[in-house]
């Protein structure tokens, strides 16, 4: 018999307090939570005197978009220094979004199906194995979370991820600008843009993620699976001929140094990825094009195996004040080779920050804004310019210019796990395009977790 004393019985939480619409246990072996995001979305007519197959239309629209998530886990070994997770979470994502999300490089919605066609039938989101291998008896605190149930791990651990995943899970996460649900909601703030991450059309992949965490530091290295085509469905599972695969360097440190207290946290993430796929050249596409040999620019008639598109990302978060916290991304990729997985942006800059509402007895309420600066390189924007189309833009032709984001929320906690939130996002030059423009998207956003 242990000689260690009992285990005290969890403190409720009070409701003013509580962010779920039901208490959760920390302690249990299994987890089972959920969520729903309700987004609302519309602009008005904006200056467009061209369109194409793939614009943002300059009339004006509305459209309501509908995401729900079933998370489960089941921890079958909870031994912290050797912990395994099981998960499964099953998704629905039903509704549209303005233009059926075409038209920019930073898209109003990162709730939305890229292909309308998928409809709102509930799919297997994640499912995968996580494993724990601690290198030291030294343990610390953890926040549980649907993809890591144990709530104490080793200071100095391994920790591998195995199955059907979204990427973001694991990389180029920041606590300012990475979750729709809470935070900002355009595709280009709440990840690197210039980051081509492998992912079919709903964001999911079958990847293995291997992560080392220190006590101020962490690596790890990620191999996925790569679409069939440039934002499709399917998944080629040839990993000797198509992947993508990604490395990412984190140190947690105060970026301010003695210019802030200790207790301000802060860190800095280094990413950089190399895809291999069935891809197409945007010289080629338009060498093409000019010789006569195509009677429009399609980089997809040019597709082979061998092409391969890297880039790299900067990421930075820093808390200031006990409300205000701070973010910056850099991302570039060498813009020669198709935009293939995520969106069409070669390089891009963003900047931003938060304030939380304990000044005004509002703890869980939250105010955002971030600029993001979107561009492509001269090869992709000759592509677009002669009538090309990606999966995402195609005016007919471009005058080009860098796409410019400026995003904004406030988001209000009402009762238990019930949230409220309104966005503005102004958008000069939509798809890079000069001659059309520019455009404010207003929305109102439902979030609810169970």
């Amino acid at each position: 018999m242990s000689d260690a004393p009992a285990a005290l019985p969890e403190a409720p939480v009070p409701v003013d307090e509580q962010t779920t619409m039901f208490p959760h246990t920390e302690k249990g072996r299994y987890l089972i939570a959920g969520q729903a995001n309700i987004i609302f979305q519309a602009h008005a007519p904006f200056h467009s005197p061209y369109d194409g197959v793939n614009s943002l239309q300059g009339r004006g629209e509305y459209k309501t978009s509908l995401v729900g998530t079933l998370f489960l886990g089941y921890q079958v070994n909870r031994n912290p220094r050797y912990a395994t997770d099981a998960i499964v979470d099953f998704e629905s994502a039903g509704g549209r979004g303005i233009s059926q999300a075409l038209g920019l490089a930073g898209f109003t919605n990162l709730d939305v199906v890229r292909n309308p066609n998928l409809g709102s039938k509930p799919y297997l989101g994640r499912v995968q194995i996580h494993q724990t291998i601690g290198l030291t008896d030294k343990l610390i605190d953890a926040e549980r979370t649907p993809f890591s149930l144990s709530t104490q791990v080793p200071e100095r651990r391994f920790e591998l991820h195995v199955g059907k995943m979204s990427l973001p899970d694991y990389v180029d996460i920041n606590s300012i600008g990475s979750d729709s649900h809470l935070q900002f909601l355009n595709w280009t703030v709440d990840n690197n843009g210039a980051w081509d991450y492998a992912a079919d059309t709903r964001g999911y992949t079958y990847a293995m993620v291997l992560e080392y965490f220190d006590k101020d530091w962490a690596a790890r290295y990620v191999i996925a699976a790569m679409p069939v085509v440039a934002n499709g469905i399917d998944l080629d599972w040839a990993f000797s001929r198509a992947n993508g695969q990604n490395f990412e360097f984190e140190w947690r440190k105060s970026l301010l140094g003695r210019l802030a207290s200790p207790e301000r946290k802060g860190a800095i993430r280094l990413l950089g990825y190399v895809n291999h796929a069935h891809m197409g050249n945007y010289r080629e596409a338009v060498d093409a094009f000019l010789a006569g040999r195509d009677p429009h620019p399609d980089i997809s008639a040019h597709a082979k195996f061998g092409n391969v598109k890297y880039g790299f990302g900067i990421n930075a978060e820093q808390e200031i004040t006990p409300n205000l916290r701070g973010f910056f991304r850099f991302g570039w990729n060498e813009g020669q080779q198709e935009s293939f997985a995520y969106t069409e942006v070669d390089q891009t800059v963003e900047f931003g920050g938060d304030y939380a509402g304990r000044r005004w007895s509002r703890p869980n309420d939250k105010i955002g804004v971030a600029f993001v600066s979107n561009a492509i390189k001269r090869d992709h924007q000759n592509y677009l310019r002669y009538g090309g189309l990606g999966f995402l833009l195609g005016d007919g032709k471009l005058n080009y210019g860098r796409e410019n984001i400026l995003e904004s929320y406030y988001n209000v906690h009402t009762w238990r796990g019930l949230y409220y939130a309104l966005n503005v996002q102004f958008i000069d030059n939509p798809g890079y395009n000069r001659d059309r423009g520019p455009v404010l998207v207003e929305g109102v956003r439902m979030h609810v977790d169970f």
